[in-house]
């Protein structure tokens, strides 16, 4: 669901998209984050409504640096991506069983089912693997990332 169709800024757009209470989801390729300024690669999607990226892999530490800002990592399964499973990105995101996997402290390997719902109705329904490695990103994750865990922002 585009905002009226009509070409905007990625901030106009987010705040849009804000405003109506839409969370956005980033479909990406390989090794997302690679070569990025370490700070604001997830700083701001974080302040853009990104609460998830899709990617067929990622670079280690923009991964980790995702978690911290509270924004979930999920990796496509092998030979998979948004072009094979025919995904345009306009695609309105659920994420049913994150509440479950949220209770399970994501045990090691955990999948997650998305389902991708197009303007039309249609439904298309993929796994991916939730890319939060450690104890500790669970933690900063559930919290809604370090900044609000430490400074309740």
């Amino acid at each position: 669901m585009l905002p009226e169709g009509e070409p905007l800024s990625i901030f106009d757009a987010s705040v849009l998209y804000a405003e109506r209470g839409v969370p956005l989801i980033i479909l990406a390729g390989k090794e997302y984050g690679s070569g990025s300024s370490r700070d604001w690669a997830a700083k701001g999607p974080k302040l853009l409504g990104v609460r998830a990226v899709i990617a067929e892999s990622f670079e280690r530490i923009h991964r980790s640096n995702l978690v911290g800002m509270g924004i979930l990592p999920l990796q496509y399964e092998a030979g998979q991506n948004a072009q094979t499973l025919g995904l345009s990105g306009e695609e309105i995101y659920d994420l049913p069983g994150l509440t479950t996997l949220l209770k399970t402290k994501f045990a090691s390997g955990s999948t997650l089912r998305v389902r991708a719902t197009a303007a039309d109705g249609g439904v298309k329904e993929f796994a991916a693997k939730v890319r939060i490695d450690t104890p500790r990103e669970i933690e900063y994750f559930e919290h809604g990332g370090f900044c609000s865990m430490y400074y309740g922002s």
